[in-house]
């Protein structure tokens, strides 16, 4: 069964610093775009960052230039630095990952139980 194990979050004063991480359980044949989205009561979940499997990053403007994405293929995982972090940086973080399983099957979207990140004035 295919699973992402997110880490990291939590509390932190605006100007600090987060990290996320997100890594792929159990056996997959090749693991696609991964990215990190965000949800906050009320809204749609938002993307934050993506990465593809060749290492093409894209960014919301909101995080450009404060937040980094990164990955490992090996370790099927990614990483998502969080620096300057501002009140509005608020909400439940989720990984996202395009994943197809076997050679025989299908890409398939796969989202993580998501972390919360809260950032305090």
């Amino acid at each position: 069964q295919v699973q992402l194990v997110e880490s990291g979050g939590g509390l932190v004063q605006a100007g600090g610093s987060l990290r996320l991480s997100c890594r792929v359980s159990g056996s997959t044949s090749t693991v696609h775009n991964m990215a990190w989205y965000r949800q906050v009561p009320g809204k749609q979940r938002e993307m934050v960052s993506l990465i593809t499997d060749v290492g093409n990053t894209n960014y919301a403007d909101s995080v450009k230039g404060r937040f980094t994405i990164s990955r490992d293929n090996f370790k099927k995982m990614i990483d998502l630095q969080m620096d300057s972090l501002a009140p509005e940086d608020t909400g439940v973080y989720y990984c996202y990952a395009n994943i197809r399983r076997n050679w025989a099957s299908s890409r398939s979207d796969y989202w993580g139980q998501g972390t919360q990140v809260t950032v305090s004035s």
